[in-house]
């Protein structure tokens, strides 16, 4: 029962992070670098300190439980994370959210899951290292699927299709950005286990289990967001689009009420995964993979978010049932491994 517990709870904060690109549709007048600073305050910064709050232990700080050891460690692969949010951002640009977070979220799913493992010195051809590796080529074969589909959507698709769904699409620049944001959105978890003695320490010192992960994902978010901001500040500088900050009242409030909202669901998927994984503690193999569960759960909901935008509209039977069969591997994955 506790791991249905802690599966139900990552998946519920993936289907924030999935929905979290919706609200940024509602953004008027402002260009591109502004709302992701904005939104970024908010995902990067506010919520995640919020979070700490709650594992700061009684007549304790922050500074006691960084102490323990990591955090630089982690701030600096949140910084390399943060090259990965900046093309991610951009793969939804060219893509769309179905086809961009899929081909992100994929190749971030295989990084983030054995880079860790590899870099514990985990044997990955026997045991439960290689059910691990199974399932995450398992979860792969699903994503290329996936991808695939996409490709078939592209062919079916008129131009005028495809502008009309995404207006800025370009396939073989959209594939090649959301590599990139996946190889490095990887760099996350990899903060996340450098930060393993932090959620240790907290633990030690009375912190539920369920929040003590979460100062170790503020060093990695606030990394990310040093990133972001100064490549932003520079796209204002450069673009002359400082004047989107004092734009008028009704514009200004709308748009920052949408970038909080973003920004609060985007956080949740990471606030679900580590109160998710405090009741996979039984189960070493699940809470191993539970990265690729997360990102896998990712690619899910973003694509039904994707037939939901109508992104899918004008493409063929060929495409939509590749589709269904991609998300049914997918769920395959999941269910492999918590078997």
């Amino acid at each position: 029962m506790e791991i249905i517990t802690g599966l139900l709870i990552i998946a519920i904060g993936s289907l924030g992070q999935s929905s979290s690109y919706v609200p940024i549709k509602k953004i008027r007048q402002w260009s591109w670098e502004s709302f992701w600073l904005v939104q970024g305050v908010f995902a990067w910064l506010i919520f995640p300190v919020l979070g700490a709050w709650l594992a700061i232990p009684a007549d304790g700080t922050l500074a006691e439980l960084y102490a323990a050891g990591g955090a630089c460690e982690a701030m600096l692969h949140g910084v390399a994370w943060g090259v990965g949010g900046l093309t991610f951002g951009l793969g939804m640009r060219y893509l769309g959210v179905a086809l961009g977070q899929t081909i992100a979220l994929g190749t971030c799913a295989a990084f983030g899951t054995l880079l860790p493992a590899l870099l514990k010195g985990d044997d990955l051809f026997s045991g439960e290292g290689l059910l691990l590796l199974a399932g995450v080529s398992i979860t792969l074969a699903g994503i290329a699927i996936i991808g695939y589909a996409g490709s078939l959507r592209a062919r079916d698709m008129s131009r005028d299709e495809k502008l009309a769904a995404i207006k800025e699409f370009a396939l073989a620049k959209g594939l090649l950005v959301a590599l990139v944001a996946g190889v490095t959105s990887a760099c996350f978890a990899l903060g996340l286990e450098a930060g393993s003695d932090i959620k240790a320490r907290a633990i030690s010192l009375g912190v539920n289990p369920l929040y003590a992960g979460l100062p170790v994902v503020l060093l990695v978010t606030s990394g990310g967001f040093l990133t972001n901001a100064a490549y932003c500040l520079y796209r204002n500088a450069k673009n002359h689009s400082f004047r989107d900050y004092t734009a008028a009242a009704r514009v200004l409030l709308n748009n920052i009420a949408f970038c909080a909202l973003a920004g609060i669901l985007w956080y949740s998927q990471f606030f679900g995964l580590e109160a998710g994984k405090s009741f996979l503690v039984a189960s070493p193999l699940l809470l191993a993979f539970s990265w690729c569960i997360l990102m896998s759960l990712n690619v899910l909901f973003s694509n039904l978010w994707g037939v939901i935008l109508k992104e899918w509209k004008g493409a063929g039977r060929a495409a939509i049932f590749t589709l269904l069969a991609g998300l049914l591997i997918l769920v395959f994955s999941m269910v492999f491994t918590a078997s």
